[in-house]
């Protein structure tokens, strides 16, 4: 990616649909409802053989002081000021309007380039608009329709020559400078119940108001990708929108943004459950760690709002007797109590999580396992099965990431779900591998290393 393009304009004229349409998939949420897109969300651009960073930001609206959208707008603005090059979008079959003109004068007097994009001018009733946005004096617009695809070719001949610019400097450096290597970044999400503190924490991870916060609920709606470095390591960081209980979801938005959390939590890597100490761990919370569990993915527990708990010994020990006795896959669950609002147990959270990450990829070597399985069968032998004893032949790590583990036995559709859990537990705590989901498949089939 040479260069850096923020997309911006006022609310519902199509940035979203245009950030999807340039990224080459549907990241952003898109919905009639205006001021969908709260927090700038980064992707990969891709315009025929152009590449670059692409950044949808919040639309712009007049408005000071602390309320949401003047929070939403300083974002739109940190974008702006990040990027090469600005598309200031305006809706053609609405034609300008006194915020367009407002918006077109403050990013004239800016430092960042500006190109004026005409959308929704497919058929004839974006003419009048398009001519109208000559009068924001940002030179000729581009006429395109975002969701039909139409107009890419002129859009294209306007970026090309940030892309050429940026292929000059990018000349210089390299020629200065060795090539490293690029790493795969790890794939970090944070997920929870609305208002627990999961933008909150992740501004405290990456020292930057990088997302909306506030005392209302359900500010996040979109899975938000951050890019970040933690001691040399490339991460991925992934805010998600509140995860409420299905019979709370209200309206096709909060379950859109729904379903793009539990996406998140499917591409993760690691995921990080944020509660509410203050709340202790609900219902909801409980729901969250299976979906997590149940994915397959590592996993650590963030108690926030720790600064405002008084019985901490109380808390804590509830926390672990409602995960041990409720969450069976969650036995040993990395837990870091923390407080994003002060900082306050914070540095503890991205370590856990790269533990976390290290224990997901664990391999256990064969010949320990067989030992192992050996040991456990004679310490607790399989029950009877029609008369007969179960027999544990063999025992494999199939893969990683979760650890999944193949048994060979005589009968395996007769081993009991008790002594699964058996092995289960046994292979968690002998092999460390704690807090990390755990596989174990059962197959018909005799050892094949035996004579």
């Amino acid at each position: 990616m040479s260069f850096t393009v923020a997309i911006v304009g006022r609310p519902n004229v199509g940035k979203s649909t245009l950030f999807n349409r340039l990224v080459g998939r549907r990241l952003a949420i898109v919905d009639a409802t205006p001021g969908v897109t709260r927090d700038r969300r980064e992707g990969e651009g891709r315009l025929a053989d152009l590449r670059f960073a692409l950044i949808d930001t919040a639309g712009f609206d007049d408005i000071g002081g602390d309320a949401l959208e003047a929070r939403m707008m300083e974002q739109t603005r940190r974008a702006v000021a990040d990027a090469d090059v600005a598309l200031l979008l305006i809706d053609a079959r609405t034609g300008v309007t006194p915020i367009d003109a407002q918006f077109a004068d403050s990013l004239r007097r800016g430092a960042t380039s500006v190109v004026l994009v005409a959308n929704k001018c497919e058929g004839a009733a974006g003419e009048a608009g398009l001519l109208d946005s000559y009068s924001l004096g940002l030179g000729d617009p581009v006429p395109l329709s975002a969701e039909h695809g139409e107009g890419m070719a002129l859009l294209y001949d306007m970026l090309a020559p940030y892309a050429d610019e940026a292929a000059a400097k990018a000349d210089v450096v390299s020629a200065e400078a060795p090539a490293n290597e690029v790493e795969t970044p790890l794939q970090l999400a944070v997920v929870g119940r609305p208002n627990v503190g999961k933008s909150t924490l992740i501004n405290r991870l990456v020292g930057e108001d990088r997302m909306v916060t506030g005392p209302e609920a359900g500010i996040t709606r979109d899975a938000i990708s951050i890019s970040w470095s933690f001691q040399g390591r490339a991460i991925r960081l992934i805010d998600t929108a509140g995860l409420r209980r299905k019979a709370k979801v209200v309206g096709k938005l909060e379950g859109l943004s729904g379903a793009d959390a539990l996406r998140a939590i499917r591409f993760a890597q690691v995921v990080v459950l944020v509660v509410d100490a203050t709340m202790g761990f609900e219902k909801q919370d409980l729901t969250i760690a299976r979906m997590i569990i149940d994915e397959g993915r590592a996993a650590v527990l963030a108690v926030n709002k720790w600064d405002l708990v008084r019985n901490r010994r109380n808390i804590l020990a509830g926390l672990a007797d409602r995960l041990e006795d409720s969450l069976a896959q969650g036995r040993g669950l990395r837990m870091v109590t923390c407080s994003a609002l002060t900082g306050q147990g914070v540095g503890r959270l991205l370590p856990a999580a790269m533990e976390a990450y290290d224990v997901w990829n664990r391999h256990v070597p064969t010949g320990p396992l067989n030992r192992w399985l050996h040991e456990m069968s004679e310490r607790h032998p399989p029950p009877l099965a029609r008369g007969r004893r179960v027999k544990l032949r063999y025992m494999t790590q199939a893969k990683t990431r979760p650890p999944t583990f193949v048994l060979f036995a005589s009968r395996p559709d007769e081993l009991p779900e008790s002594y699964r859990r058996y092995l289960i537990n046994g292979l968690r705590d002998d092999f460390d591998l704690a807090g990390t989901p755990i596989r174990l498949l059962i197959r018909s089939g005799k050892n094949p290393y035996a004579p």
